[in-house]
């Protein structure tokens, strides 16, 4: 726990970066639900759900930042959800910062891959076994770490935006043959 600020970091392993261009795509689960962390920390289903509401409504959004570092923000998430599995984000690592450079670096050699949310509990219970069980989370980011707490947590895509632009492309055209073909 950051005794300033009174923040809490989960980590994980990272997981993918999809591109490179405007900025390496990088995707992956920031936390997974069930899954107990080196701190003997398991987050519950749905734990993220009232901050991610709260953030939307109030035009917030989850910040991505190198090691924890609020002074090192290196990019941006566009897609912050949780699904059934855990907290997927989607976002760009912004290559017109130095950090952000090195982190799309850093990525693509394999040098990292982990991911960590920093967040404060809202509301929390200890399970039979004596672990904490994050029921509600205030989340504030998701960075880009070396040594994730939860190692499955991890950037699992990675790459180029002219990669992705031309899938789409590609996408299109097939749905086009499609319809002229009458599939």
């Amino acid at each position: 726990m950051d005794m300033e600020t009174g923040l809490e970091r989960k980590f994980c392993r990272a997981g993918e970066t999809l591109s490179r261009g405007e900025g390496a795509v990088i995707a992956g689960y920031a936390s997974l639900f069930g899954a107990g962390d080196t701190g003997g920390d398991v987050v519950a289903e749905g734990a993220f759900a009232a901050s991610l509401a709260r953030l939307a409504a109030g035009g917030g959004r989850v910040r991505m930042l190198w090691q924890h570092d609020p002074r090192e923000p290196i990019g941006v998430w566009d897609e912050v959800r949780e699904d059934k599995k855990g907290l997927r984000v989607r976002g760009r690592l912004l290559e017109a910062v130095a950090r952000g450079r090195e982190a799309a670096a850093l990525l693509a050699a394999g040098a990292i891959e982990g991911l960590s949310i920093g967040y404060r509990v809202k509301r929390a219970h200890r399970d039979a076994a004596g672990r904490r069980v994050l029921e509600e989370i205030e989340l504030w980011e998701v960075s880009l770490v070396t040594f994730p707490m939860l190692p499955s947590a991890r950037v699992a895509a990675k790459e180029d935006a002219g990669a992705v632009a031309l899938r789409e492309m590609a996408q299109v055209f097939e749905t086009a043959r499609r319809s002229l073909a009458g599939d």
